[in-house]
């Protein structure tokens, strides 16, 4: 499976895909927490308070009676039954059937209900130990709620002390990263990042592209096909911003190498707003430094830049300075009015615009302004 989906995201395969969801359907909140009694206790009560079912995912047989014994406890009054693969097959038919009639309102299980199952009054689903799990395996069990139109839940329980290896901290991060509907192709992409994939001529199954990053790995792949195939290959612009900024993420807020990289990459490769990565790494980090938001910035600020045909952004004797390529996208007379009513604004006749700064503005914020007073009317047609 990791080879054939390479070859399809590199063009070799033809690929065709469904992303579009069913009417009214919503994306599951996920919620990746150490477990805590307090918060299975109130995600059931919130559940059974609105009407519904709860699936709670306890991947061993061994012991999966004494987790049901704690979840009576927790919940005085619950009605519980359990699912596995080694209960006789007419029994776990009949225990399947009346949860699905509503005759109980939780149903204790190993990951039997990963695929098939479809019960659109179970909208919160438990997963203990959810580290263990591979990330295809959370995708798919997180699917089998919010399948009605109510909000669903997937609360991904993890070691109650929080620590988890680095594999399982990538395949959790990746799940809470593709929450919304129509992600199952991000997802394998990034499962075949995580896992490896195959040799793409040989008879390995699996393999190593962590060091490159599949984004990385399959452009140069493609690049190299297109030139096979006699094809132009698009060159694209490097980006030089050179600010006085301190844009970094600092190890006493990320202490993980492999994780800091990680979310690196995030920023760079960000395409939503950035107030939702900022809230995202309050949640898993606490509140991101200075610093951290300076990179942010910069990051956006130099896909502002491309948008407009930037070649650099620099800050040279206080002031700042644009250099645009001779493709750029710009409207002549805003330029021409944004250096007129800036003292000391010039535009240079080799496309190197220099602007003064307040001081009471920062340089990020000074850039990324200007560049938003440039860009041409699309309906100029010039």
């Amino acid at each position: 499976v990791p080879r054939t989906l390479q070859l399809s995201m590199t063009g070799v395969r033809d690929l065709s895909l469904i992303e579009t969801a069913p009417q009214n359907r919503m994306a599951v909140e996920t919620v990746i927490a150490p477990y805590s009694a307090e918060i299975v206790k109130e995600a059931i009560q919130y559940e059974l308070q609105r009407g519904g079912q709860i699936y709670y995912v306890y991947n061993r047989v061994e012991g999966i009676e004494e987790v049901g014994a704690r979840l009576r406890e927790l919940v005085p009054g619950l009605t519980l039954t359990i699912g596995h693969g080694q209960l006789p097959e007419n029994e776990l038919f009949e225990r399947m059937h009346r949860f699905k009639e509503g005759k109980f309102q939780i149903l204790l299980a190993t990951t039997i209900i990963e695929n098939g199952i479809d019960i659109s009054n179970v909208n919160t689903m438990i997963v203990h130990h959810a580290e263990r799990f591979g990330l295809a395996q959370l995708y798919q069990l997180r699917g089998r709620v919010g399948r009605g139109h109510q909000l669903a839940f997937c609360y991904l329980m993890i070691s109650p002390r929080g620590v988890v290896n680095e594999q399982a901290r990538r395949r959790l991060d990746a799940i809470r990263e593709f929450s919304h509907l129509g992600a199952g192709f991000r997802v394998a992409g990034r499962d075949l990042e995580i896992r490896g994939a195959g040799n793409l001529l040989g008879p390995e199954q699996s393999g190593h592209i962590a060091t490159l990053g599949i984004e990385t790995y399959l452009k140069l792949l493609e690049d190299t096909i297109q030139e096979l195939q006699g094809e132009p290959i698009k060159e694209e612009s490097a980006i030089t911003v050179d600010l006085p900024v301190a844009a970094s993420i600092p190890a006493d807020y990320i202490g993980d190498t492999n994780l800091r990289l990680e979310v690196y990459r995030k920023i760079a490769a960000l395409e939503g707003s950035e107030e939702s990565l900022v809230a995202e790494l309050r949640d898993r980090f606490g509140k991101p430094p200075r610093a951290v938001m300076e990179l942010i910035g910069v990051a956006g600020l130099k896909r502002l830049a491309a948008s407009l045909g930037v070649q650099s952004i620099s800050v040279h004797a206080s002031k700042l300075q644009i250099r645009f390529r001779q493709d750029a996208v710009l409207d002549v007379e805003r330029l021409i009015e944004l250096v007129s009513s800036k003292p000391g604004a010039r535009f240079s006749p080799t496309g190197v615009l220099a602007v003064g700064r307040e001081p009471s503005v920062e340089w990020v914020e000074l850039a990324k302004n200007i560049l938003l007073q440039l860009p041409e009317e699309a309906e100029n047609g010039t």
